[in-house]
């Protein structure tokens, strides 16, 4: 049994429901790399699916490249409705996604792909719902990106409680970046018993109340 993984899913279950009892939540949206979670999918991944496929012929290759270039376009007009969203270009983005992805082209396993991204519609296009939510997960990987790298590096912590004071400080550290304060005066604000920085929660409470 991964006991790793069950515990990741116990405590994001935990943090959900502490957003929701505190109204947080109730428009929260995630988006994911089509790993088996719920809501949006990253069009980053979906496309690189299509660029990881091998040609056998020229007419492969053509078609694939086209089929990229579309996909890109797509997924450009998706960023400038965020900007400016419309009935009529909802309506005309949705038209414009079923025409790349059930289109036929002379690759048989590039149509298969594009018919298993289409099956995706409501997730890929959920921004056309929520104008506010990004269709990418790249903030998300920027955030795990030093923690992958110090991984890679030291080849992990010695021990569990190695790994649970890194994982608290490289979370706290994103965090306090997020919200625009330092790391380090954080660090001598809980040092020195100052206290004149305000708890996370309250933080993130006064954040979310600015947002609404």
């Amino acid at each position: 049994m991964d006991l790793t993984r069950h515990r990741n899913i116990a405590t994001e279950g935990a943090l959900l429901g502490s957003l929701r009892r505190r109204g947080a939540a109730q428009d929260l949206a995630a988006i994911s790399d089509d790993a088996g979670q719920i809501h949006g999918l990253c069009w980053i991944h979906a496309e690189r699916l299509v660029h990881k496929l091998l040609p056998l012929n020229d007419l492969h290759r053509e078609d694939i490249a086209r089929v990229r270039s579309e996909i890109w376009s797509l997924y450009a007009d998706l960023k400038e409705y965020k900007q400016n969203p419309t009935i009529q270009r909802k309506a005309e983005l949705q038209k414009r996604f079923d025409a790349v992805f059930i289109q036929k082209t002379r690759y048989a396993t590039l149509d298969h792909l594009l018919r298993r991204l289409h099956k995706n519609k409501s997730e890929l296009l959920l921004v056309l719902e929520r104008p506010e939510i990004p269709p990418h997960t790249n903030g998300r990987e920027r955030d795990i990106r030093d923690h992958v790298k110090k991984q890679k590096i030291n080849g992990g912590t010695r021990s569990e409680l190695g790994r649970q004071c890194r994982d608290t400080f490289s979370n706290l550290k994103k965090t306090r970046r997020k919200l625009g304060i330092s790391f380090w005066d954080y660090l001598a604000d809980r040092i020195s018993h100052t206290n004149h920085i305000p708890l996370l929660p309250h933080l993130l409470e006064q954040r979310i109340a600015l947002s609404t």
